[in-house]
């Protein structure tokens, strides 16, 4: 089942990855969810993941950082 997700980039990136897509074929959805599938994989081994995506794994784990956390810097950031 798929559900809408809401994601606040920068527009620099956003633009960045919209021609990307154009270019491999892919919608950005598509782009974004083989992102997420690959990062959450538990079984994955860490030698297939490309550097950026390995430095990135697991980084938010144990931070104490939660929902409520990001939704304060939104309103910060944008209210």
């Amino acid at each position: 089942m798929n559900t809408k997700l809401t994601l606040r980039l920068d527009e620099d990136i956003i633009r960045r990855a919209k021609e990307y897509s154009k270019e491999v074929g892919k919608p950005v959805s598509r782009l974004v969810e083989d992102y997420f599938r690959v990062v959450t994989s538990p079984n994955l081994p860490q030698e297939d993941l490309p550097p950026l995506v390995k430095s990135l794994r697991g980084c938010i784990e144990g931070s104490g950082v939660d929902e409520e956390d990001y939704r304060r810097h939104l309103e910060e950031k944008y209210l």
